[in-house]
């Protein structure tokens, strides 16, 4: 009846659950004209008004509300069958989703990059994204694998610790608390802490920290990026905790010190998070039996 495209509907999909041509095109990892070359196209061809626009703001019209109620399910039908295909093919080709966390890419790519090499026809894509956004990504089964610091405390939701993530306290090198040992955290209650923003994993374990503790914490920034905090940190305006991973060959780490403070490094650590249910293609399955046959040599490393 109609000549509609796979991408057209990917396209329709995303602008839909985002609200948004720009966010979606930053999704797919394409221009914003070329999203909206994709929309006005698929309404061309159903020949109904799909999405409208009033100002800045998106609304899908009646046609456009019944069209996503069920592309959802066409596009995931035609992953499983993708899927299908990529194992009937074996490894010799096919596709690899990985989502995690900003600070796994201390790490990860170079994982990915190993991985590359061994397996050289496969596509593999990697969403880099705060806590909050992963865990969406998570909600929809977006992805082949998710990787975390903190997994959800969800019963249908599998996380299988593979990789230490100590957190420790950090300050500039020419801090006088550098000199200091075995300090308290009670005692550092007054200084002024760098964390990251809203929805990141690693604030959400600094408050708690502080919480369980029945101790204040004093934010004097809030920054969207480890390397955003590492440079207030070596500039003077406070101290911070992060993962020890975020400082492992980093040309400023003469201007790092690690704080001596009781009970740190506080022991975490890198998770494997995935639906319980989940049923993980060949290619997913031979990621994590390399991840975990390889991750002994970032181990030492660190």
């Amino acid at each position: 009846m109609m000549r509609v495209t796979l991408r057209q509907l990917q396209t329709f999909e995303a602008v839909a659950r985002l609200n948004s041509f720009s966010r979606a095109a930053e999704e797919m990892c394409v221009s914003q004209p070329t999203v909206s070359k994709q929309i006005k196209g698929l309404q061309e061809e159903v020949g109904l008004v799909l999405i409208e626009q009033s100002g800045k703001k998106l609304f899908l019209s009646e046609a456009g509300q019944e069209l996503y109620k069920t592309c959802a399910d066409w596009l995931n039908t035609w992953e499983k069958f993708e899927q299908t295909a990529a194992n009937l093919k074996g490894l010799k080709q096919g596709k690899l989703s990985v989502a995690t966390v900003t600070t796994a890419k201390y790490f990860l790519p170079r994982i990915l990059g190993m991985f590359c090499h061994e397996y050289p026809g496969i596509d593999v894509s990697l969403e880099v994204l705060n806590r909050d956004r992963l865990l969406e990504r998570l909600a929809k089964n977006q992805d082949d694998v998710y990787i975390m610091s903190v997994p959800p405390d969800d019963p249908s939701i599998k996380a299988e610790p593979f990789l230490d993530n100590d957190l420790v306290m950090i300050a500039g090198s020419h801090n006088p608390l550098v000199s200091k040992k075995q300090l308290s955290l009670e005692s550092l209650q007054q200084q002024p802490f760098i964390i990251r923003e809203q929805g990141s994993g690693n604030r959400l374990l600094v408050e708690k920290l502080f919480k369980d503790l029945g101790l204040n914490l004093n934010v004097r920034m809030e920054l969207g990026s480890n390397e955003a905090i590492k440079q207030a940190v070596i500039g003077g305006l406070g101290i911070s905790l992060l993962s020890r991973s975020t400082l492992s060959h980093d040309p400023s780490q003469e201007e790092l010190a690690i704080l001596d403070v009781e009970g740190f490094p506080i022991k975490r650590h890198w998770y494997l998070v995935q639906p319980k249910d989940k049923k993980l293609s060949v290619v997913a399955d031979t990621f994590l039996e390399f991840l975990l046959a390889h991750i002994d040599v970032f181990s030492k490393q660190k």
